[in-house]
């Protein structure tokens, strides 16, 4: 087993993984440990260590901790097996590992070597096993206190120290450029360090490449007086002098120029040969990401979306869903397959300063493939066509992050067919796919499980599963965005004592959820705002409507109607929109708004537009109204828009029942949500109205919780003074309430609605009402009224000259008359209802009527015309999948004397 330091602490097991450490302060606690591996580090100690100022009073609570934590963790990891203990030693702590299995113990034992009087060719092979094992700057990702800073700057120096020994070895080997290479980077990095200035000076000169030394020397000498107003040091002016009067030796050929494949020589503007520039292997690129976990499949697609020559791939998704991470993931995976340098850039496409400039982005990678700044082409397209000639015929990894827009990458594409592209965008970037052969590969939200490893990989596997219910609901309000999770759990890590249900229960609150989504500079409400800030204006417009919408499903024709413009408008923001990951296609007109993005969109401004909740409204109408009349052919709707509705401009179509059916179900969230919002805002004859067109699903779902929604629009209907819409409310209500078995509250509702109809002169709504109530009676074996509240059904019914709901009324006391033993009554109502029950009635009420009339016929000894319909109800209930009709048609036709036919 492994301990690392010299970058981000990591532990990593034999076989290469690296074990989930945990937060920051574990991580620091770790690195404590692993300085010192070997001997005992007191709790005060760790204690300074895991805090930048005054620790708080339970700090030795937490730092015992995490102390188990990682005792955990090292157990998970087989770490004994390996000589690797954690010890408890009086009021310290010892991590035993075996000699060197700490980088930096490592990294220092190097480096004795190399001054031990090796020879400098063995010196430079040490020194740069040493130096390659640094992963970055020393102790990353640990707290920024006293102790680990220290630590880390002692190690940083020594680090600098190695880097000026392996340039004095390559120049005792008279390889003066590659000591002029290994100083530049450093250089580079700091160059106010004029020791290393000097350094490199020395050996530019002595590489007989006396321009780069004094154009060096006059960029530090520039950069000391604006940075820092003083002069050179007495040194390096020294150096400098020394410089110009001593002669220059010819320039010796790089020994990594002379192995580098050849590329064609530049020339100047005035068609002069230049010296080619060196060609490099650069690596430069971030460290492989922390914490990642899943995306197998992901990284799969990616693998086949580079497995061809010059292969271009593009890592498509919503913002904070891992895009970066996937491709890092990936690239460190794969780095022994581009043996000539990877190239990491980000593009700046959503980010809070300005994208970055194609040219300056192309300087920069002509310098990571060694061309010296004196010899940068001076324009744009000289420096394009330099980095064609020094991409081609390499094996390059270059990954361009976070684009914006095709045109941006197009100019960046290398050469040839070694070399492979990944570009990571918010945006589908079609344009790629069309003019360059581009492949996709769309990273999407973590499934629940996955979204779970990713919170126990960063809280630590004990604390998530203590909590697993909690550690799903927590998953499931982030959406499965892996930003979101690590938001949540840099939250529970930073107040460890609060837990996960705590946390799940405020994300819980919409109005609070982005909110605590919030860390430091990062938050989902920042990132999301960058993707909506560079959309196009229609599509930005949209998005800010859209927050208005009150579900999570959406088509075209709403989207149109909650922005007010015309369909061929909306269909192409939503494009827009989709191809920005603000919102997910599902199908044909079909897209998902994710609860994070929705929330997000509810919060922007409504830039004026104070219609937009009431036009979603009036569509919602709208497209009831045509839902209901496919769901129920031959009925008539049970209410007509409100005075001053607008009429939609289109809704969708419903071919037929299924199809509205389908869509009642799928917009049920959306619904409700449209009924609180309308209340909300006083809209009662909307909202009421809302309520009662989903009687069609209502009725067919009946025992699927509806009390809540329909004592909702009751209350609408009440504030709305309308005792129509009070009265169907309420035999809606009542004939929910007796299916599921609540009679009394049932006939509490029903034995008010027939009167409020009779009040408002709604002859179809009384019939209902009277229907209902006695459906209800005799639920509750109350049967003495149910034959007179039937027989007033039926009169009204017929009156209204409503054939389906006389069709029901004849349903209802042919079943009446069956169970009170009037047979011939009972078949003389389920014939008469039959004839009316003709298309376009549904044929669900055709099973219904069949059976009772085959009972009835059966009851009156008839039972071949009784085996008749049954068979019928049978064969329809078959067709329909109506599962109820069916055992019940079984049951009568297995009650059939056998002399009957049998099915």
């Amino acid at each position: 087993m492994e301990f690392r330091v010299l970058g981000a602490v990591a532990a990593v097991t034999p076989d290469g993984r690296d074990l989930p450490v945990g937060p920051v302060k574990r991580r620091s606690l770790l690195a404590m440990l692993a300085l010192h591996a070997g001997a005992p580090v007191t709790v005060d100690q760790l204690t300074g260590a895991l805090w930048e100022t005054d620790p708080p009073r339970h700090s030795r609570t937490v730092v015992q901790g995490h102390v188990s934590q990682l005792r955990t963790l090292l157990t998970e990891g087989d770490a004994a097996a390996h000589g690797v203990e954690l010890l408890t030693e009086g009021s310290a702590y010892l991590l035993r590992t075996p000699p060197l299995a700490v980088d930096a113990h490592r990294f220092e034992h190097l480096l004795r070597r190399a001054r031990s009087g090796a020879p400098p060719a063995e010196a430079v092979a040490v020194l740069d096993e040493a130096l390659a094992l640094w992963r970055g700057p020393a102790l990353a990702g640990t707290t920024a206190s006293p102790a680990l800073e220290s630590a880390a700057h002692g190690l940083a120096e020594l680090r600098l120290a190695a880097v000026e020994e392996l340039a004095q070895a390559h120049g005792l080997l008279g390889d003066h450029g590659a000591a002029a290479r290994v100083l530049r980077a450093e250089v580079a990095r700091d160059p106010l360090r004029e020791r290393l200035v000097i350094a490199l000076l020395q050996s530019l000169g002595r590489a007989g490449r006396r321009s780069e030394a004094l154009d060096l020397f006059r960029r530090t000498r520039r950069t000391l007086a604006e940075e820092l107003g003083v002069d050179p040091c007495p040194e390096l002016a020294a150096a400098h002098a020394a410089l110009l009067h001593t002669p220059a030796p010819p320039a010796a050929p790089d020994r990594a120029e002379q192995v580098a494949p050849p590329v064609p020589v530049p020339t100047q503007s005035d068609g002069t040969a230049t010296a080619p520039p060196p060609v490099l292997a650069p690596h430069l690129f971030p460290r492989r990401p922390r914490g990642f976990s899943g995306r197998k499949d992901e990284l799969e697609a990616l693998d086949r979306a580079t497995s061809s020559p010059g292969a271009l791939a593009v890592v498509t998704g919503s913002a904070g869903v891992g895009k970066t991470a996937l491709a890092g993931y990936w690239a460190h995976r794969r780095q022994g397959d581009f043996p000539d340098g990877r190239l990491f850039v980000d593009l700046c496409g959503y980010s809070p300063i300005p994208a970055r400039d194609t040219g300056a982005v192309l300087r920069e990678l002509l310098l990571a493939l060694g061309v010296p700044a004196e010899q940068m082409p001076g324009s744009y397209q000289g420096m394009s066509a330099l980095y064609r000639e020094l991409t081609y015929g390499r094996r390059m990894l270059l990954v361009l992050d976070n684009a914006r827009h095709s045109n941006q990458v197009r100019p960046l594409l290398p050469e040839g067919d070694g070399c492979v592209t990944v570009v990571t965008s918010r945006d589908r970037l079609a344009g790629l796919v069309a003019s360059d052969a581009a492949r996709l590969v769309p990273v999407a939200e973590l499934c629940p499980p996955r979204a779970i490893t990713l919170l126990s990989d960063t809280l630590g596997p004990d604390l998530v599963a203590a909590e697993p219910e909690a550690s799903a609901r927590l998953a499931s309000l982030c959406d499965g965005l892996p930003l979101a999770l690590r938001l949540a759990a840099a939250r529970i890590a930073s107040c460890p004592a609060r837990g996960i249900a705590a946390l799940a229960d405020e994300l819980a609150d919409e109005q609070r959820r982005l909110s605590l989504l919030n860390v430091e500079d990062t938050s989902i409400a920042a990132t999301l705002g960058l993707t909506v800030e560079h959309l196009a204006e229609p599509a930005r417009r949209m998005f800010h409507r859209l927050g208005t919408h009150t579900g999570t499903t959406l088509d075209s024709r709403t989207a149109a109607a909650i922005a007010g413009c015309r369909l061929d408008r909306a269909i192409e923001a939503l494009d827009q929109l989709a191809a920005a990951h603000l919102i997910t296609e599902t199908g044909q007109d079909a897209y998902t708004l994710h609860d994070l993005v929705r929330l997000y969109a509810r919060s922007l401004p409504a830039e004026g537009d104070t219609d937009a909740l009431p036009r979603l409204l009036d569509h919602l109408l709208g497209t009831l109204l045509a839902a209901s009349a496919a769901a129920e052919p031959g009925s008539e709707p049970c209410c007509v828009p409100p005075p001053g509705a607008r009429r939609p401009a289109e809704v969708r179509p419903f071919p037929d029942r299924a199809t509205a059916l389908a869509w009642y179900a799928a917009e049920r969230d959306t619904l409700r949500g449209a009924v609180e919002a309308a209340v909300a805002v006083g809209l009662n004859d909307r909202a009421w109205r809302l309520v009662l067109l989903q009687w069609p699903l209502i009725v067919w779902q009946v025992r699927d919780g509806w009390a809540p929604l329909l004592e909702q629009g009751l209350a609408a209907a009440e504030a709305d003074h309308d005792h129509g819409a009070q009265s169907r409310a309420r035999a809606l209500l009542g004939w929910v309430l007796t299916e599921e078995g609540r009679h009394e509250e049932a006939l509490a509702q029903l034995e008010l609605a027939p009167d409020l109809a009779a009040r408002a002169g709604d002859v179809t709504g009384e019939a209902v009402a009277l229907i209902n109530l006695a459906v209800a009676l005799v639920r509750g074996d109350r049967l003495a009224r149910v034959h007179g509240l039937l027989t007033r059904a039926l009169a009204l019914t017929e009156r209204g000259g409503r054939r389906d709901l006389t069709a029901l009324a004849r349903q209802h006391l042919a079943e009446h008359c069956l169970a009170v033993g009037a047979f011939v009554e009972a078949a003389y109502h389920a014939s008469r209802g039959l004839a009316l029950a003709e298309p376009p009635f549904p044929a669900l009420r055709h099973v219904v009527l069949h059976t009772l009339y085959g009972r009835a016929l059966a009851a009156t000894g008839q039972p071949e015309q009784a085996q008749h319909h049954l068979s019928e109800a049978l064969r329809t209930a078959r067709t329909h999948d109506y599962a109820e009709g069916e055992s019940a048609a079984l049951a009568a036709l297995a009650a059939l004397p056998a002399t009957a036919t049998a099915v």
